[in-house]
Formats: structure tokens, C-alpha cells, sequence
């Protein structure tokens, strides 16, 4: 004998599942927001109370209130540090966009060898600090590898990380050596993601290799091209360590970015309340940058829907 539920019957049942899954999937993300919760949102609310302070570490944090960020507002080594940065920032990512871009496309219709994308990540899994040595001692304008070379081909020898006008493009030449092959690993996954049967289209259509990868792949990529420039931009606002360990900020600022700078003033002069007010400064900064760039590019939608 087959007994039939009635409609109220029915929807207790459904209403009552999302409740039990919405207890388990709590209990699997419960470590994750207390691991946010510690070691993110608390430490962020700790920083913005001490930007409204003037605090050296050693005495108690005395409440000054904007102060700091009207300091901010008139100190030139600031915004200096952030119209580096932003050259930084330009020619970092563009030097990965065209490079990732140009192997990503050499990956998806030449080869897929496990081998050779393994090869690809090996410089971006070595510790930045490893790098910025590594390429310090090659760019050495006495002993180093690169200005030897140079002067074999009958060229003059380069100050590449003491000459003002070459120190930043040689730091950002150092990052996207290290940077490019994980950049070219999410681009050729988008690619990975375009169905075969609009590329079989196109060669119906004559279309060529050039104008299929403009007019069909890069438009369909738009959300892994999104989540790429975004990832590379928060990233490169983030420079620090091959900075600390190549040029320390110099010479005559042309490498002092805006995380260096946070450092400075922090451990250096022990202006800890200045420091905090130019990190929340640097996060309002780039949450902005952050919303244009994913607006303009409408992430959230593909054309592959």
C-alpha cells in the first residue's frame, strides 16, 4: 500500500534539508572563519584604531585622531613612493600579460607536456629573496654575468641597479622572470576552457591563428584575464622583499615603493600609528582599483554562457 504526502507535508521535507546542510557546511567552514577572524579581520581592526595613534613600540599608543592621515596627505616621499609604485605596477604587468599570454597561446597549440608547464612554475616557486640574490650578483656592474656579456658584445657596462633611470625597470624584469610562468599556468587554463568546436568553427570560416586569437580567445577569456590582472595588480602593490634585497629603496628613491616605505616608517623610524595610517591608505587604494578594474572588465559575466 503507497502512501502520498501532501503538499505541506512536502515542504517541511524540503525545508528541513537545507537546515541540516547548512549546520555541516558551518562546522566545515568554522576553521576558516576563526583562522580569518585571528589572523585578518582582528588584526585589520587593531591597525585602523592605531592609524588614529602615535605610537613608537615602546611607550602606550596616544590618540592623535586624523592626524596621521593629514600627514599623510602632505608627505612627498608618500606619493612619491606611490607614483613608483605605480610605474612598477605597469610595467609589471604588462610585461606578464604579454609574456603569460604569448606562452599560454604557444602551450595551447603547440604543446601540453606536463613537463614543460612544470618547467614554467619552477622560478615563481623560488622564494623571492633567492631571486632578488640570485639576479643581484647577475646584474653586478662589476662581476655580474649580464654586464660581462654586455661588454663581450662591444657594449658599455650597465649600472642596472644603481642607475636611477634603469633601477625600477630592472626590479620589475626581475619579478616577471619569476612571475611569468605562473601567469602563463591560469591564462592557458582559461584557455583550456574555450570549447574546441568554436575553434573548429573559425578554421571553417578561414579564419587565421592571429584574428582566432583576438576576435574568439581573448574575449572569451575575459574572466580569467579579470582574475589574473586583479591577482597581478594586488601583488605588485605588495613588492618588498626583492626591493629589500637588491636596492633597499635606492638610489635616490627610484625604487622606494609604497610597502617599503610602510616598512621604513614602521621598523625603521618606529612610527608604528604613521605606518598603520599608509597601510589602511595603500588597502582603500587598491579595494578602489580593485572595483574599477573588475567593472570595466565585467568579470562576472562570459560569453561562453
Amino acid at each position: 500500500m503507497t502512501t502520498t504526502l501532501t503538499e505541506p507535508a512536502v515542504r517541511r521535507r524540503v525545508r528541513t534539508r537545507p537546515r541540516g546542510d547548512g549546520a555541516i557546511a558551518l562546522a566545515f567552514l568554522a576553521p576558516v572563519l576563526l583562522g580569518f577572524a585571528l589572523f585578518y579581520l582582528y588584526p585589520a581592526l587593531r591597525g585602523a584604531w592605531y592609524s588614529l595613534t602615535d605610537w613608537n613600540l615602546l611607550s602606550q599608543p596616544r590618540f592623535v585622531g586624523l592626524d596621521n592621515y593629514a600627514k599623510l596627505a602632505r608627505d612627498p616621499l608618500f606619493w612619491n613612493s606611490l607614483k613608483v609604485t605605480g610605474g612598477y605596477v605597469v610595467m609589471n604587468i604588462g610585461i606578464q600579460m604579454i609574456a603569460g599570454l604569448g606562452l599560454a597561446a604557444l602551450l595551447h597549440r603547440l604543446t601540453r607536456s606536463l613537463l614543460v608547464r612544470s618547467l614554467l612554475v619552477v622560478p615563481w616557486l623560488v622564494p623571492s629573496v633567492t631571486t632578488g640574490l640570485l639576479w643581484m650578483w647577475l646584474l653586478d656592474a662589476n662581476l655580474g654575468f649580464v654586464n660581462h656579456l654586455l661588454v663581450a658584445l662591444g657594449l658599455d657596462n650597465q649600472g642596472f641597479l644603481t642607475s636611477p633611470d634603469l633601477a625600477l625597470p630592472s626590479v620589475a624584469m626581475i619579478t616577471s622572470w619569476s612571475g611569468t610562468g605562473y601567469t602563463a599556468l591560469l591564462l592557458y587554463a582559461g584557455m583550456l576552457l574555450v570549447p574546441p568546436q568554436v575553434y573548429e568553427a573559425a578554421a571553417l570560416d578561414g579564419s587565421g591563428e592571429v584574428r582566432t586569437f583576438f576576435r574568439i580567445t581573448l574575449p572569451l577569456m575575459r574572466p580569467i584575464l579579470a582574475f589574473v590582472l586583479v591577482v597581478s595588480l594586488i601583488g605588485s602593490f605588495q613588492l618588498f622583499d626583492t626591493v629589500a634585497v637588491t636596492t633597499m629603496g635606492r638610489p635616490a628613491n627610484a625604487t622606494r615603493v609604497v610597502y617599503f616605505y610602510i616598512y621604513e616608517q614602521a621598523f625603521t623610524h618606529f612610527k608604528m600609528g604613521y605606518a598603520s595610517a599608509l597601510a589602511l591608505s595603500l588597502l582603500l587604494i587598491l579595494g578602489v582599483l580593485t572595483f574599477v578594474q573588475m567593472r570595466l572588465l565585467r568579470a562576472s559575466t562570459s560569453d561562453l554562457a
